[in-house]
């Protein structure tokens, strides 16, 4: 068997074997689908990318509300236009590591307060400025800066000092943090010259493509950037990016041939397009969550009771089954996983208890008026549905949940993060410290259940502080119990990434960073 094997990889590597052909004699020799694909994706690498050709997405998670201005990404669209025209100082490698992008390495002291990004030297701006360490500096000074209203805000917090330094740009921190290099590779923080202070929006990085078209909620398009410092990102002529937050339509554009990826594919029919005969289904297991979130400081929210009474009467299971189909774990109300490190997985399970739920309704205090739930179906795959399901087992505690429906464009500007009870979603982020930082400390611009608890900030500063893992596992451990038990979020499951993919495309490669290969299709991927 392994010489017929050698034989259809050689196969593969001439172009002589399709993705579909191989999988298919591969699965006759009582090779198993997983490991398949994996050796056909092996082979196909070997054969080397293929340069040139047209990509194009269709992607949900897009509104005319939406700017090119790194600061403001809060959904799938955003984020994806940013990995076409920026980079970052690093990147979280798929294997969790950080891989050097316009930093070519890092160097913490001792103590791991003081952090050294040594700069790539010759890198072009699509304008074609020079970068330099001033335009790291400015751009991590406005993305520090409240005003920018900037995602990275909250992970911004603790820097001391920030310099430029000839070819070096370096931070100090008030507090040592062994996780920095994790926080500088957050996808706002796309370096811009001038760090973005006089047009954020203009969409000019250092990236693999440059911004030829750009129309929120619509389109977007990318042509090739033939100076990108690394000539093996970024195979194909351009890229465009096609808004669709249709699921139905979105799934029949990639069946059709009219795009080449889509992402947010409905677990529902995952297994059913999978079987389609041009095309992948790829399933991603991470650190994304879809939830349901309560502002802590607005009323009836700000009651404790209530928000446990809420937390006991959603089934959790029921909802993995019915709308992640299994493609997902159940999730127990805190951010984090089994795929984070430091991650302590001796904290109880929230179960499912109508009995805990009604009591602690009552000693709420509520006085039984609808308590608004705003949903739409942009905010994750099934978010609807998972709303309905949610209301027909609070009614069995007595808990009147009353649904309100949202329209897809404007929800993430004029819902989340603004409303006080709304559905929504989280791709995750690579260790704790970024998780809480972004969306749990005091001051995060992104802190959307509004948890203000001094005590939970000064365990965030300590456990950056702390350098012996054990010690640090126990407190990220009380904090998840913090949030779990105090906060307002409601997080049922931890979804994976469900991504169509036209088996024309080569090079995939599974990231559970965030979607879509960690937004990195259109730099690592090529057509066959």
């Amino acid at each position: 068997m392994n010489e017929q094997i050698t034989h259809m990889a050689e196969q593969v590597t001439a172009g002589k074997l399709t993705r579909r052909e191989f999988m298919g004699k591969a699965t006759a020799l009582g090779v198993s689908a997983a490991m398949a694909s994996t050796m056909f994706a092996n082979a196909a690498r070997a054969a080397g990318p293929k340069k040139g050709g047209d990509l194009k997405f269709g992607l949900q998670g897009g509104e005319s509300t939406n700017s090119l201005d790194p600061a403001t990404y809060a959904s799938s669209v955003p984020f994806q236009n940013g990995k076409q025209f920026g980079d970052q100082l690093v990147e979280v490698a798929p294997d969790g590591s950080i891989e050097p992008r316009l930093a070519e390495s890092v160097e913490g002291s001792a103590d791991a307060k003081v952090w050294t990004f040594k700069l790539r030297q010759g890198v072009e701006f699509h304008n074609g400025k020079t970068m330099t360490s001033e335009d790291v500096l400015k751009t991590m000074e406005r993305h520090s800066n409240e005003d920018s209203k900037s995602g990275a805000l909250g992970i911004m917090q603790g820097i001391e000092s920030m310099k430029a330094d000839g070819d070096n740009f370096q931070v100090t921190l008030t507090e040592p943090n062994a996780d920095l290099p994790y926080l500088m590779a957050d996808y706002h923080l796309i370096i811009q010259p001038n760090g973005g202070m006089d047009d954020p929006g203009a969409g000019i990085g250092t990236g693999p493509y440059k911004v030829e078209v750009d129309e929120p909620g619509v389109r977007h398009l990318y042509t090739k950037f033939e100076n990108h410092w690394n000539p093996d990102f970024g195979n194909f002529d351009s890229v465009e990016v096609v808004v669709i937050n249709d699921a139905t339509a979105r799934t029949a554009a990639l069946q059709s041939g009219q795009v080449h990826a889509i992402n947010r594919v409905e677990p529902k029919v995952a297994d059913l397009l999978g079987r389609a005969p041009n095309l992948t289904v790829h399933s991603t297991a991470g650190r994304g969550h879809y939830v349901f979130i309560m502002h802590c400081d607005t009323a009836p929210f700000d009651q404790n009771e209530l928000r446990m009474a809420l937390k006991f009467a959603i089934n959790r299971q029921d909802l993995v089954d019915k709308i992640l189909r299994g493609y997902g774990t159940v999730g127990n109300d805190m951010p984090v996983n089994a795929a984070y490190p430091l991650f302590d997985g001796s904290i109880p399970q929230r179960e499912f208890n109508l009995e805990k739920a009604a009591e602690h309704y009552k000693k709420s205090g509520h006085d039984g008026s609808p308590i608004i739930l705003r949903v739409a179906d942009g905010a994750f795959p099934g978010a609807v549905d998972a709303a309905a399901l949610f209301q027909q087992t609070a009614a069995q505690a007595g808990i009147p949940l009353e649904i309100k429906r949202e329209p897809n464009d404007g929800y993430w500007s004029e819902v989340w993060n603004v409303q006080p009870f709304c559905a929504s979603y989280w791709g995750g982020r690579p260790v704790q410290d970024q998780m809480y930082s972004t969306a749990y400390l005091s001051t995060a611009d992104w802190n959307d259940t509004r948890f203000k608890v001094p005590e939970f900030d000064e365990m965030l500063f300590a456990a950056r502080a702390e350098l012996d893992n054990d010690k640090r596992k126990d407190i990220y451990s009380k904090m998840g119990m913090m949030v779990r038990d105090q906060g307002g979020l409601i997080c049922p499951m931890f979804n994976d990434f469900i991504e169509g993919v036209s088996n024309q495309l080569q090079g995939w490669e599974s990231d559970p960073t965030q979607e879509m290969m960690n937004g990195n299709m259109s730099r690592k991927m090529w057509f066959a």
